[in-house]
């Protein structure tokens, strides 16, 4: 119901769950690098790619032995909603301003009723796990304006 029509492709993770023998990067090398970006605004989805790309760095916590949320969490960077919700509310939020110059565009209208069902599904389950807190309102972030 939700998905795109067709297609698999894209990078694969890697298999092993040690780190590669080629890699000279230090555990403290990876940490500084994921701080840094995450100073300069970057997203820890975008991060991720930019290790792999420009560093070489397959996966970080192989590596320094934790995720990289950890790491942002315990030099207090961390976001605050995570980044998959955040994403598609502010994807909610574009199509909720585009209808209110496009009435009439019904296409758009069910979709962003698929939008906002999947922000209602993230919200449940990470209130359940304890990532947001139980009075967390998705309303609060809904500023069309």
């Amino acid at each position: 119901m939700h998905a795109r029509k067709r297609g698999r492709s894209g990078s694969k993770r890697p298999i092993s769950k040690v780190p590669p023998p080629w890699l000279t990067v230090s555990p403290d090398e990876v940490e500084a690098l994921v701080v840094k970006y995450a100073k300069s605004g970057i997203p820890p989805s975008q991060i991720g790619v930019i290790l792999r790309d420009q560093h070489g760095i397959p996966l970080v916590k192989p590596i320094v032995g934790k995720k990289m949320l950890k790491i942002l969490e315990e030099n207090g960077l961390a976001p605050e909603i995570p980044e998959d919700l955040s994403n598609l509310i502010a994807r909610a939020r574009r199509m909720h301003v585009h209808l209110q110059t496009h009435r009439s565009d019904r296409y758009n209208r069910k979709r962003l009723q698929l939008v906002e069902a999947k922000i209602h599904r993230l919200v449940k389950y990470y209130k359940s796990t304890g990532v947001l807190p139980e009075n967390f309102e998705v309303k609060t972030l809904y500023k069309y304006e």
